[in-house]
This record gives C-alpha cells, sequence and structure tokens, in this order.
C-alpha cells in the first residue's frame, strides 16, 4: 500500500466528484479541519496550540496532525488508500491530543478529554470519524481506493 501510495498524484485534484457522499462530505471536514488546525498551530489556540507551548513531541504529534488532515483528503482525492488511513488517524487525533494534554498537566476530567470544553467541536470531530467509519465508505475504500 505505501510503495503505490505517492505515484500518479494529479496536483490540480483536491477533491473527487465521484465519491460517496459520506467520504465527500468526510474530506471537505478534513480540509477545513487541516485549515483551522495551521490556524491554531501558528496562533498557539486549542489543543494544537497548546500541544506547540507543550514542545518536544507534542510538538511532533501537533504537526503530524495538521499534516494528516490535510495529506488524508489529498490522498483520497487522488484514490488513494493510505489517504483513508491518514484520514482515520486524523479524525481521532483530536481526542489524542487531549488525552495527551491531561496526562501531562492534570487539566481537566474525562469529559474534557472527550469534548474539549466545545460542545460544537466535539460534534464535527465525532461526525468526521463517524462518516470515515460509516459502512458505505469502507466499502467504496475496499472496492476502489488502492
Amino acid at each position: 500500500m505505501f510503495s503505490y501510495a505517492f505515484k500518479n498524484l494529479d496536483p490540480k485534484k483536491w477533491f473527487d466528484r465521484m465519491h460517496p457522499q459520506t467520504l465527500a462530505i468526510a474530506m471537505f471536514l478534513l480540509y477545513i479541519d487541516g485549515a483551522f488546525a495551521v490556524i491554531a498551530l501558528l496562533d498557539r489556540s486549542g489543543e494544537i496550540g497548546f500541544l506547540r507551548l507543550l514542545g518536544g513531541l507534542n510538538l511532533l504529534f501537533a504537526l503530524c496532525m495538521v499534516v494528516a488532515y490535510i495529506a488524508g483528503a489529498y490522498l483520497m482525492a487522488n484514490g488513494k488508500r493510505l489517504g483513508w488511513v491518514l484520514a482515520v488517524a486524523a479524525s481521532f487525533s483530536p481526542f489524542v491530543a487531549r488525552q495527551l494534554i491531561t496526562l501531562q498537566t492534570n487539566y481537566g476530567d474525562t469529559s474534557w478529554v472527550l469534548t474539549g470544553g466545545d460542545t460544537i467541536g466535539f460534534l464535527f470531530d465525532a461526525a468526521l470519524v463517524a462518516l470515515l467509519l460509516h459502512s458505505m465508505t469502507q466499502q467504496y475504500v475496499k472496492r476502489w481506493l488502492r
């Protein structure tokens, strides 16, 4: 899967109209989350900005989150299965980031780890996970993405 992942990439193809609706909506959410992740990394806001302030491996994890959002959507648009794997990892990354912050700073409780204190943001995070793990998406990934 990895050796074929970066062959035949079209730099102009950022969205594929032939994807099922669950995957298409997930790609839009990935691009939007990726844009906000870049902003959060630059102005040190949200979980990603807090991980940047903690430094070290936390900063590396924050950078990987930003790359996973955008690269996952881009590779899926170009028909690569690795893109879906990156997208699933990116969709779970906010929950992992909040868990890391909780473990290192003793801030928050279990509800904060799940929602981050932002109910609307949590709904979008949960929707992205649900869209990427939906049965229609998984069947499409199995059949069409290489």
